[in-house]
């Protein structure tokens, strides 16, 4: 070593590189728990306080207070359960359908240019019920996870993985909202907003009369008070938030298909999958409406095509059997088998014409 200068310290060894990086990893996984840590925090403070420190002792009526707590336990429940199941129902990702084929992704990494590219990921798709497309008219395809996209499809950044219909990653609930668990989220909001207004409401004359000090001081008032503005607050934010759902539900759209329009052969059309106010509410919920309102899968479809009164028959696709039956499935969760209904077995035809169009394979994480 030369006077003046510093041996330049050792590169770090491949081994603890990897185990850094799965420390790392492992903290991040639980610092993606403290949102749903937080909620659950205050629902059960928030039933503490109101069963224990409302009901029980501030209410004299015996009536009211069993009226308030069996009303306030039928919310409870189905909040707990509709949270539950947005929590821990597992996002469902393509068919193996949709995966390149060992020799299709030796093909992919040869060819150079982007033109040679979409003739491979072309013939991939041929069998394909695809009929979105890249900005540039390109297949869409993830090189991550190296699969072709389904329609509505997205590669979520925080789970790594392509998401059927993925609507958005929630951190509230620590999980991609997509195809298997939207009626969940949706059930959520309803009930965790109908929760917050029924607390508000039954405890706004109890807010007054400790705000006014018509009851005395006890250990109950900073309970009763704070309750009622938890609740209030929590109200207006999730009135926003449910209404905004509703509209997307009676349009057909996911949160991402609004930033970004869905994009067919021969036009971006913002309303693309729309199919009417009833049949997209169906689209959603099911036919049979007894499971509307309970957080069980019931959703119309296998996430991975979807009707659409705005395209025709791609000539480079496959067409929908009529009697297609397609099964749900997911690495660990099964959902049951979904028979298409009379608007998903076939697409309308329209008098426009195709052209081939071609453009680089779409690359990204999020597409």
């Amino acid at each position: 070593m030369r006077c003046g200068k510093m041996a330049a310290p050792p590169p770090p060894a491949a081994g603890a590189v990897g185990a850094w990086g799965g420390v790392r990893r492992r903290c991040q996984r639980l610092l993606y728990w403290v949102p749903v840590l937080f909620i659950s925090s205050i629902l059960c403070w928030s039933y503490y306080a109101y069963v224990t420190q409302l009901c029980l002792l501030t209410m004299t009526n015996i009536g009211e207070k069993v009226v308030c707590l069996v009303a306030y336990h039928i919310f409870f429940m189905l909040f707990i359960w509709s949270y539950w199941k947005t929590i821990f129902t597992l996002p469902m990702n393509p068919s193996k359908e949709f995966h390149l084929s060992y020799s299709d992704k030796e093909s992919l990494e040869r060819e150079p240019r982007g033109e040679s590219q979409q003739e491979v990921l072309r013939r991939a798709a041929k069998d394909l019920p695809i009929y979105t497309r890249t900005m540039s008219g390109a297949i869409r395809y993830c090189d991550r996870c190296h699969l072709v996209k389904p329609d509505r499809c997205h590669h979520c950044s925080v789970c790594d993985k392509c998401i059927l219909k993925m609507d958005h990653h929630c951190p509230w609930v620590n999980n991609c909202v997509g195809f298997s668990n939207y009626k969940f989220f949706l059930l959520f909001l309803a009930y965790s907003l109908l929760y917050c207004l029924f607390i508000a409401a039954t405890d706004l004359q109890y807010f007054i009369k400790f705000w006014t000090n018509g009851l005395p001081d006890t250990q109950a008032k900073f309970h009763i008070m704070f309750l009622f503005f938890a609740a209030a607050m929590f109200s207006v934010s999730l009135s926003s938030l449910f209404g905004y759902h509703c509209w997307l539900v009676s349009k057909n759209k996911s949160t991402l298909e609004v930033f970004r329009a869905p994009i067919f052969r021969h036009r971006t059309d913002k309303n693309g999958f729309s199919l009417g106010f009833s049949k997209n509410l169906r689209q959603v919920f099911g036919d049979e409406k007894k499971y509307w309102l309970l957080p069980v899968f019931s959703s119309l479809g296998d996430g991975c095509s979807f009707p659409t009164c705005l395209v025709n028959q791609d000539p480079e696709q496959a067409s929908t059997p009529g009697g297609l039956h397609s099964t749900s499935k997911n690495e660990n969760h099964l959902f049951p088998a979904k028979p298409l209904r009379d608007s998903q077995s076939h697409l309308l035809t329209d008098t426009l014409s195709w052209s081939d169009t071609s453009g680089k394979a779409e690359k990204g994480k999020v597409g």
